[in-house]
């Protein structure tokens, strides 16, 4: 159920009318801190135990399960599973239901898996007879089928309402020039509430000085801040005293302001379900509200580099490297988004939305019926076995060994697409992904499969529409032609420090300040003063070399001279 659908009711209102305890495991203490204060306010009994709670007010806490006086109590994954709080709750407490809230944490396949939640499994050895009942707004089928068997749920019903969020309007746009994107933006919504969701740290700080360098109301928000200025930042901007958060991805979870008119994507998200429930934050009224997500081949290399990175298994890297691949298809897709993100999550649908940029303004398509009919034939002949790249190449007709050895190059489809370049059925399959057509199954190596709208494709009972393939000269950044420069607008004392540096540079590789970078380049530095990776390539003079070799420090000498 999507974010703001009502999952909490579906424990909170058992809870209210059963005997016993309501346990509900919840990951975050913003998160338990802010449904414990809603209870309250309603007049429920309910409390949260975690690491922040008081000894005083956890020994009260205590004492009112006892009493059961208690209807609903929060814990953290990591307290209740530790053995002495287990032994607690089954000497002193009825447990009438547990909630696993955030479910999706569980899974490996999931957005935002925690190992500390697979321990949650063993709850059933603790309250056998217990109902329980699991919940998540973003679990694609994967997940949704792992989160079953991590918290053994035996004969478990599923119930899957739609993800569609029809109040929102979804926009994508190619990440040159962010700021002054997102400074158009924000004017034309004064006065209105927005998240601004950035990648790193520093993103957050700087977008919110250049918003309150113009007069908006903007703080930063994310991990290093003191935990008391945190809780403060999120409560001005809850009492509508702040009107725009910067923040890292962890702002807003279980956060239920209702009026919050668009969430911003400074950077492209990981993954399609941290996305989609982030955007979930907006419109939470029903009133229509947008969300607006910038995308480049900078933030897509990046996010690759922190799993490949990461300490984790390589099975699991794969994972997320797939999830990511998915992220980006969404952001430069032609097809309906709407759609695209109801297919991912298996709720296969391909009516138009009517609520994202791409139907408000849809691109010149062409019938792709018969390229679709080639690619699924070919996938339910070939065992349903192939992925991309080895479906293209059967599709195409090559002789490759592995063709050979499967037996493909027997299939009655093999070759019947030989006439269609490489790219351009790579293109076209993703838009069949997209539109819910073909199934990419990451539980299953990412082999590719039918899906329930596949029939009516086969027997021509429904057309596909599709775009074409526009071949580009670079996977880069493309680069936008500058306007000449206004030397009024170039900032001297930033100027003198950057000449400064590149003194210092020269020296230290013993080259030309020239060679470093030249005057022209320092020129538009100080006038754009750009802070971050991707604006700075958008610089005349700076290309992924520099940007490798220098950038970091740039963005360090411009932070520095705006602060």
């Amino acid at each position: 159920m999507p974010t703001g659908g009502g999952k909490s009711i579906c424990y909170q209102v058992p809870a209210l009318a059963s005997e016993g305890l309501t346990i509900v495991v919840s990951p975050l203490i913003a998160l338990m801190n802010d449904q414990v204060s809603a209870m309250h306010q309603l007049g429920v009994a309910a409390a949260a135990v975690h690491s922040n709670i008081p000894g005083g007010e956890l020994n009260a806490i205590y004492e009112a399960i006892e009493s059961e006086s208690l209807s609903l109590l929060y814990v953290s994954p990591e307290r209740i599973m530790t053995e002495r709080f287990l032994d607690y709750l089954t000497s002193n407490v009825t447990v009438s239901l547990i909630a696993i809230d955030e479910a999706h944490c569980v899974s490996v396949w999931g957005n935002d898996f925690r190992p500390e939640y697979v321990a949650l499994g063993k709850l059933k050895d603790y309250f056998p007879n217990v109902p329980t009942i699991a919940l998540t707004a973003t679990a694609d089928t994967a997940t949704q089928a792992d989160i079953v068997k991590q918290l053994r749920l035996s004969n478990a019903k599923e119930f899957l309402s739609s993800f569609e969020r029809h109040n929102i309007t979804t926009n994508t746009a190619p990440g040159q020039k962010r700021m002054q994107q997102i400074l158009k933006f924000v004017k034309e919504r004064k006065g209105k509430s927005g998240i601004i969701y950035c990648l790193s740290r520093k993103s957050t700080e700087t977008v919110a000085s250049n918003l309150a360098a113009k007069g908006y109301k903007a703080l930063a928000y994310h991990a290093r801040i003191p935990g008391d200025e945190r809780a403060d930042i999120q409560d001005r901007f809850q009492n509508d005293e702040v009107d725009i958060i910067c923040a890292t991805i962890a702002f807003g979870m279980g956060i239920d302001k209702p009026n919050i008119r668009y969430v911003i994507h400074y950077n492209l998200p990981k993954n399609i379900e941290g996305y989609y429930q982030e955007i979930g934050r907006a419109g939470r009224d029903g009133q229509p509200s947008e969300a607006l997500l910038f995308y480049s081949w900078a933030d897509k290399t990046n996010l690759q580099k922190f799993i490949d990175d990461s300490p984790a298994t390589e099975s699991f890297k794969e994972i997320q490297t797939v999830k990511l691949d998915r992220m980006w298809q969404f952001a430069s897709s032609d097809n309906c988004r709407t759609n695209t993100i109801l297919n991912y999550f298996g709720e296969y649908r391909s009516d138009q939305c009517g609520h994202c940029d791409n139907c408000i303004s849809p691109p010149p398509k062409l019938d792709g019926t018969q390229y679709a009919q080639m690619a699924l034939s070919a996938i339910i002949r070939g065992g349903q076995g192939m992925g991309l790249g080895l479906l293209v190449d059967v599709l195409r007709g090559s002789y490759r060994q592995e063709i050979k050895n499967l037996g493909l190059d027997k299939i009655k489809t093999f070759g019947v697409g030989r006439e269609i370049p490489y790219l351009d059925w790579s293109h076209y399959i993703t838009q069949f992904i997209n539109q819910g057509i073909i199934q990419l199954d990451v539980t299953d190596y990412s082999r590719l499969k039918t899906t329930p709208l596949s029939e009516a494709i086969l027997t021509g009972n429904q057309t596909v529409e599709i775009t074409e393939f526009k071949k580009q000269v670079s996977t880069q950044p493309i680069k936008i032609a500058k306007p000449l420069l206004n030397h009024i607008d170039i900032d001297r004392d930033l100027l003198k420090s950057l000449k400064e540096w590149r003194t210092d540079q020269a020296k230290e590789m013993r080259v030309p300040p020239y060679r470093i970078f030249s005057n022209k380049t320092l020129d538009y530095l100080a006038a754009e003063r750009p802070m971050n990776r991707s604006d700075l390539l958008d610089i005349d003079g700076i290309g992924n070399k520099k940007l490798e070799m220098f950038g970091d420090q740039l963005i360090e000498i411009i932070e520095s001279f705006v602060e």
